[in-house]
């Protein structure tokens, strides 16, 4: 039968950092009713779909959304409503001619997304499927139960007067399943808790749930997270409890002079690959996202060569979730995995186009999560349902954070013969 909408309407509500976003209900003809929260990112590619503020200084700080809430109310409802659609990919395709941008800048992203979310989450409850099952079937990819990557500690654009780099991910690759996997996580989160505070650093929070100490060199910080891994009686590696690093290098890099400014050094491209190196030397770091600025293509060449046959050379600024932009690192071997977040393209097809590409390229993915998040849940499904054996939702501490490994520990429960851990080539 085909999918048609009866009602679609758009509210404003909060994110995480206490600023606005939207949640979109979404009603079928037949009497299927979802929801769906839009999440917003802090540490940003300049070639990621772009969301509509309502720059009115007066309210929220010029950051409120009720524009984007009265293109889903009006327009986007009256093109979409009392129309059969074969599919919510059908209607992802309308949204895009919709807005006819190509960066969904007339609709905007929020806007956009939120009702492609909600369109999947109705399809799928009209097929009587969980989400993961529906996107397994429609993508034809085998469903699999992530490796959370859990980010222990924040800086950069996500916390205030710590480390440049961004974020600090403990990865329990050696976990026999999820549940132990999640276990970890929180033993080894408590075990550094207790170490900072121990050495009189604050155990205040970032945006993602991280700690957030005044410790301004990476290698201190891997040295503690070593220590806490140990403490919690697990070994630091691959067998156990691994690093991931999100440095977010556009963050620190000059535009003067195109150095990467940190821990007080200005460091040219490959002096910094130099950095990562010795890093890698000396942690067991599995995992590198976004080590060079998007606009350092070269470098991102030379970071592979050196590294990539060492450690996962991940893009996020640099792809933003665009099938295009991965196809052509593909061709350069610019990188060896993406990071997925689907509002940085827009809508849920889209979405898996570019999990189409990762996954025909032999890429490694990883869908993530945003430092401005709400209590949905679709990045979980979205991660066992593609299969990419890898997830970032911030720390095992915060609701918004915590919702989603809750969402995969249910999923764990109810089909006990799902794999787990990393997908293959």
């Amino acid at each position: 039968m085909p999918l048609r909408i009866t009602e679609l309407h758009a509210v404003e509500i909060l994110d995480s950092r206490a600023r606005p976003t939207l949640a979109v209900s979404l009603t079928t003809e037949d009497g299927i009713r979802v929801r769906a929260g839009v999440p917003a990112g802090a540490s940003t590619g300049t070639r990621e779909a772009v969301e509509l503020r309502d720059a009115d200084p007066g309210r929220y700080g010029g950051q409120g959304v009720l524009t984007a809430a009265g293109q889903v109310n009006g327009e986007i409802a009256r093109s979409l409503a009392a129309r059969d659609f074969a599919s919510a990919t059908e209607i992802d395709r309308a949204l895009i001619d919709l807005d006819g941008t190509g960066t969904k800048s007339r609709l905007g992203a929020n806007a956009v997304v939120g009702v492609s979310l909600a369109a999947w989450y109705a399809e799928a409850a009209r097929a009587g499927r969980g989400p993961w099952q529906h996107l397994a079937r429609t993508a034809g990819t085998t469903p699999r139960l992530p490796v959370p990557h859990f980010n222990v500690v924040n800086g950069g654009a996500h916390a205030t007067g710590g480390p440049d780099i961004q974020e600090f991910m403990l990865a329990p690759l050696g976990a026999p399943d999820f549940p132990e996997a999640v276990r970890a996580g929180a033993e080894v989160y408590a075990r550094l808790k207790a170490r900072l505070s121990a050495a009189g650093h604050s155990t205040g929070l970032g945006d993602e749930g991280g700690f957030a100490p005044a410790i301004r060199r990476p290698e201190d910080v891997l040295t503690l997270l070593v220590e806490a891994i140990t403490d919690a009686g697990y070994t630091p590696g691959r067998d156990g409890v691994a690093i991931a690093l999100d440095p977010a290098a556009g963050q620190f890099r000059r535009p003067a002079d195109g150095r990467y400014l940190i821990d007080g050094e200005a460091l040219t491209s490959d002096a910094l690959i130099d950095r990562y190196e010795e890093i890698v030397d000396r942690f067991p770091v599995w995992s590198l996202e976004d080590g060079l600025a998007e606009d350092d293509g070269d470098g991102w060449v030379r970071l592979t060569a050196r590294l990539g046959d060492r450690v996962q050379i991940m893009g996020d600024d640099v792809f933003v979730t665009d099938p295009a932009l991965i196809a052509e690192a593909v061709a350069r071997r610019a990188a060896t995995s993406a990071l997925i977040k689907v509002n940085q393209i827009g809508t849920v097809t889209e979405t898996l186009e570019a999990l189409r590409v990762c996954r025909e390229a032999g890429w490694a993915q990883m869908v993530s999560h945003r430092s401005g998040e709400t209590e949905d849940t679709f990045i979980a499904d979205l991660a066992v349902g593609a299969g990419t054996g890898q997830i970032k939702s911030g720390a095992p501490a915060r609701g918004e954070r915590i919702a989603k490994y809750n969402r995969l520990l249910a999923i764990a429960d109810a089909d006990p013969a799902l794999p787990y851990g990393l997908a293959g080539p």
